[in-house]
């Protein structure tokens, strides 16, 4: 189910403005995430190339792509949540109409929204640990590790602002 997503469809005043920039940011945010799945992609090409190619060793290139995709994954979602693409089970739902059916999707958001929510507080603080610990991978590369976690961070951070737009919304 995807959302129409056009102005006139769209609440005015306050309400229709956050809707509004939650959606342009989850759009923009779906942009990075491709770029950065791209650039993972890019780099296991390259890898391939130094190791079996050039018969070099490689040092960095796995833990980039893993980095590069699992924050291609967390900067997407929001955008997949505004789309109507996540996997849903809604055989309940579908049966019933009206009221009853708003009801049960409305409490489901508000189980997404507080899982995110718990979710998104918990990622700001490990991003903030790893900040002022100073810790890193622990790999050859050994890169600082708060850069590889913001990801978590700010994309399940607009997930779960995304999820309070969608509520907003209301759509069916």
């Amino acid at each position: 189910m995807e959302h129409s997503h056009t102005d006139a469809t769209t609440p005015s005043g306050l309400v229709g403005g956050y809707i509004r920039l939650m959606d342009r940011l989850s759009g923009a945010t779906a942009y990075l995430a491709a770029a950065l799945f791209v650039a993972g992609v890019v780099v296991v090409c390259q890898m391939v190339f130094v190791r079996y190619i050039l018969g070099q060793s490689t040092s960095w290139q796995t833990e980039f792509t893993v980095f590069s995709v699992t924050a291609a994954m967390l900067m997407g979602s929001p955008y997949v949540l505004m789309t109507g693409g996540h996997v849903a089970v809604t055989v309940l739902p579908d049966m019933l109409s009206g009221w009853p059916r708003r009801l049960m999707r409305l409490a489901a958001s508000l189980v997404g929204l507080g899982f995110c929510a718990a979710l998104a507080y918990a990622s700001w603080i490990y991003v903030a640990e790893a900040w002022h610990g100073n810790w890193t991978t622990g790999s050859v590369w050994n890169p600082p590790l708060w850069p590889a976690l913001l990801p978590m961070a700010v994309g399940i951070t607009l997930l779960t602002l995304q999820y309070v737009a969608e509520i907003l919304r209301g759509e069916e």
